[in-house]
């Protein structure tokens, strides 16, 4: 996901210290904040994420709608 280019919804929480949007739009579609990512073995494995999701910043997951 281009991030630079994103228009951030508005702010529906906080995770370590950064805020969690509601809604991200991306050049690549639409996403919504779904879930706090499973913190395992010092990080957040990547396999924890369907094809239609990112993670945004670490631990925050978002799924592609529409």
């Amino acid at each position: 996901m281009n991030y630079r280019d994103s228009r951030f919804g508005p702010r529906i929480g906080h995770y370590m210290g950064h805020p969690i949007f509601k809604t991200i739009d991306a050049p690549e579609g639409h996403y919504e904040f779904d879930r706090i990512a499973a913190y395992a073995d010092d990080g957040y494995p990547l396999d924890q994420l369907a094809s239609n999701e990112v993670m945004f910043p670490e631990g925050v997951v978002y799924r592609q709608t529409g």
